[in-house]
């Protein structure tokens, strides 16, 4: 039994697509979207990603990636180490200061009822989002992120930018956006965006 991913490319399931190509394994992948019957079937909350092992099932694309990447060796610095803990500080960060803003952006856009969006809150988080990204813009000195390679926060930095794009967010620095055509160029990457 091997791996199954649960999501629509066009979903957080990318991240962990695009890990696992990186990761050169092997799956199986149900390009389901949110609330579907095939995501329900092994996620009741009905969010994607989900990731099947075997018989069992994590949810949340920053944990499913960092599980792929302990186990397999790849994406991460080794547990217990100082490269460890900035790289998990980069993602962190990302998580709160850029994926919240957009997940909250969205919810009041399209996911919620429409009784109960509050079209403003969109407007409110893009001087923030802008914020972020500009500090997060004026660390970066390179490609990646937490080294010398490829880790998850490169993976969540990309997503997070090109969400903001298609939310219209505010444009994204030079220095982030010449990050972004570089790792796109990765054949890994490339692999995952063709995917349904």
């Amino acid at each position: 039994m091997g791996y199954t991913v649960v999501g629509s490319r066009k979903t957080r399931a990318f991240r962990v697509l695009w890990a696992m190509e990186e990761l050169g394994l092997a799956y199986d992948h149900i390009p389901a979207l949110p609330a579907s019957d095939e995501i329900r079937a092994v996620s009741p909350l009905g969010k994607v990603p989900a990731l099947k092992d075997g018989d069992d099932v994590i949810c949340d694309s920053v944990a499913i990636m960092t599980y792929l990447a302990d186990k397999h060796g790849g994406l991460t610095h080794p547990a217990g180490t100082i490269a460890r803990a900035r790289q998990d500080a980069w993602t962190n960060r990302i998580i709160d200061e850029l994926d919240a803003l957009l997940w909250t952006a969205a919810r009041h856009t399209f996911v919620l009822p429409k009784d109960q969006r509050v079209p403003e809150v969109k407007e409110s988080l893009k001087p923030e989002f802008d914020r972020n990204i500009q500090r997060i813009a004026a660390e970066v000195d390179g490609p990646f992120l937490a080294g010398n390679f490829l880790t998850i926060p490169d993976i969540l930095l990309l997503h997070c930018g090109s969400w903001a794009l298609a939310a219209k967010f505010p444009p994204l620095s030079d220095k982030i956006k010449a990050n972004a055509k570089v790792l796109m160029q990765r054949p890994a990457y490339q692999k995952a965006a063709a995917l349904p």
